[in-house]
């Protein structure tokens, strides 16, 4: 084969890939938020973090903090976001490169999120805070001053270990475009869905993968699942020894059917810290959303009800 049929093959494949990368990003319309109430900005490190407020400001603060993953946003709150403002003053903020919150080109990681959920809560006078998957993790490393934490599913690691190379590709301005274009599409994002996300796939409506495409097709929205993917989001945070160490009261929420965070990590974490454990039966990590009445009552138990 001659060499410049091999160039014009790699020229090819390369103007492809940035002609499909282009066409879905202009299908991509601008993101708007997923949850009700007023929509509010918190500067922070120079980005912009958009957050949504709703109920009374003389309630109690509480303040919901979504998991990571590809298509992370606040919206994952959704079934309870409204419901849990009839009694609380509720914040629920899209962390720094997801949702509509700015989505600069940096290299995240776990110390940066630490730091902003440590001193996003620390804008509230003892709230207390849910907080889904590994940014539970960085909620209990922050060790901010809190009146309760509810955690779903906590866990200390969302990737491998650290992988400059992964990161890289998926950074990267044209075949990383193109791989997280893969990673972010219907076909994959119903499939992790299925795969850890729901017992019950049915219960994901239609409108919501349609939603999960969207925020993973804005611009720049790569780069914080590339740190994700990658390994680089995992915490150094050890559950058992920090919850342990937590001066206030601590209720973890599973679902009996989590395989990637599995219950018995559950058991082993409520055992070592003296946690409450609620266990919703034919849920996987996300319990929440599969039941919502259930975790309203759960919060309500914990938190109380404003008389």
């Amino acid at each position: 084969m001659k060499l410049r049929n091999v160039v014009g093959g790699v020229v090819a494949g390369a103007g492809l890939l940035a002609a499909t990368n282009a066409a879905l990003s202009r299908r991509a319309p601008p993101l708007e938020p997923a949850l009700s109430g007023d929509q509010r900005t918190y500067r922070w490190r120079g980005i912009d973090v958009r957050y949504a407020e709703a109920g009374d400001e003389d309630d109690p603060d509480l303040l919901l903090l979504h998991g990571i993953n590809a298509a992370g946003s606040n919206g994952e709150f959704r079934e309870v976001f409204d419901e849990l403002a009839e009694d609380y003053h509720v914040v629920a903020p899209d962390l720094p490169g997801f949702g509509t919150s700015d989505r600069p080109q940096l290299r995240y990681s776990a110390a940066l999120y630490e730091d902003f959920v440590g001193d996003f809560v620390s804008e509230f006078d003892d709230p207390a805070v849910v907080a889904s998957s590994l940014t539970a993790a960085y909620l209990v490393g922050a060790d901010p001053d809190v009146s309760r934490m509810i955690l779903v599913c906590p866990t200390e690691r969302g990737g491998p270990e650290p992988k400059q190379w992964l990161r890289e590709l998926i950074r990267a301005p044209l075949v990383g475009e193109a791989v997280f274009n893969l990673l972010g599409s219907k076909p994959s994002i119903r499939y992790f869905n299925a795969d850890h996300g729901y017992a019950d796939p049915t219960r994901v409506s239609e409108e919501w993968t349609d939603y999960e495409w969207l925020t993973a097709h804005q611009q720049n929205a790569r780069f914080a699942p590339a740190s994700f993917i990658s390994g680089y989001l995992n915490s150094e945070v050890d559950l058992e020894t920090a919850l342990a160490d937590v001066d206030v009261p601590v209720t973890l929420v599973w679902g009996r059917d989590s395989d990637l965070v599995p219950l018995k990590r559950g058991r082993e974490l409520a055992e070592a810290a003296d946690c409450r454990l609620v266990v919703f039966d034919d849920a996987k990590l996300l319990p929440h959303v599969e039941f919502p009445e259930q975790f309203l009552e759960t919060v309500r138990e914990d938190v109380g009800v404003p008389a």
